[in-house]
């Protein structure tokens, strides 16, 4: 495991598009000019990708397009984290591309979320540097309830002390950009348990359907001593997430798996505490194995930033902790 230099003020912090493009009808230049204030407001210099605005048939750009911006990032030495716009679905046609020895000459943290997976498990699995399982710069301009982000997000990208992560007081599954003024809050429950036990192991996954999706590949990381994160968005339901879950626990590896960490399903997949129940106890493989829900990340907000590649402990027992020891 490599982790990244940690963030310092006057660090330079590159945005790309790996998947979809900035020129979307939601990002509006109103949110990325909050973006930039927060950004500002940490000492960090922004700048941009030459190939964000390039939008194709498929809202994305081409994969040489996304490989120069990625490598030249990379590349920069005055750049210390690079950060994705927004996920998508083709994050994934980067991965036979990809300078890895460029990479490995020059660690620097990554972060971005949903299909952002297989490029943050495929580096890691090519590099054995610590990738990031978080924030887009999208979220960034997000007005309210974006504390509880910052505040991980910092904790895993500034920081090196260990953490403890704890659930948010609220949560919400609105379209905010369409009106950060007119928001739906909901109280957060805490985390709920699906197995008892305690384990210590090394941090993979992120969006379930998308990591399901390098399974099998050279980029797909092995499963030794592994706590797995795994989350779904709102396009997957019960039977999608079902065979996507049998997809990994069918891997000859998936027995080195020591836990799973869900984190929050959005409202539209359907996808209930009663559900995962059924889930677990229709498959042997996943039989006595420590497990909780409810984990602030994936596609609501806020969210936390996962460290893949990082050590965290799990106390799944009467008061669940979930502890990230090294980012």
């Amino acid at each position: 495991m490599r982790i990244p230099d940690k963030l310092q003020r006057g660090d330079g912090v590159r945005v790309l598009t790996p998947a979809r493009t900035i020129k979307l009808p939601f990002i509006t230049q109103a949110a990325i000019d909050i973006a930039l204030k927060r950004f500002d407001s940490m000492g960090l210099k922004v700048s941009f990708g030459k190939h964000i605005e390039e939008t194709n048939h498929f809202s994305s750009s081409s994969v040489e397009s996304r490989i120069s911006d990625l490598h030249d990032a990379f590349e920069d030495p005055s750049v210390k984290l690079i950060l994705t716009v927004i996920g998508g679905y083709n994050s994934a046609e980067m991965l036979d591309y990809i300078d890895y020895k460029l990479i490995k000459k020059n660690p620097k943290a990554l972060c971005g979320y949903s299909d952002i997976t297989a490029i943050l498990n495929g580096i890691h699995r090519k590099t054995d540097i610590v990738t990031y399982y978080g924030l887009h710069f999208f979220d960034f301009g997000e007005l309210e309830g974006f504390d509880y982000s910052l505040d991980y997000f910092k904790k895993c990208i500034f920081d090196r002390p260990p953490f403890e992560v704890r659930p948010s007081e609220k949560w919400s599954n609105d379209k905010w950009a369409n009106c950060q003024n007119d928001r739906e809050f909901i109280e957060n429950t805490g985390f709920s348990i699906i197995n008892e036990g305690q384990v210590e192991g090394t941090i993979l996954g992120g969006n379930l359907v998308t990591f399901c999706g390098i399974s099998g590949t050279p980029y797909s990381p092995k499963f030794k001593n592994t706590i797995l994160f795994l989350e779904e968005d709102e396009e997957e339901h019960l039977l999608s997430f079902v065979r996507n879950l049998t997809s990994l626990t069918s891997r000859k590896d998936f027995s080195e798996v020591k836990a799973i960490v869900f984190g929050r399903f959005q409202p539209e997949s359907k996808i209930t505490k009663t559900d995962i129940l059924e889930v677990v106890k229709n498959n042997e493989k996943l039989q006595g194995m420590p497990m909780i829900m409810g984990v602030d990340f994936g596609h609501t907000s806020p969210r936390i930033t996962i460290p893949i590649g990082g050590t965290c402990n799990l106390e799944a027992t009467k008061n669940p902790k979930l502890r990230i020891l090294a980012h």
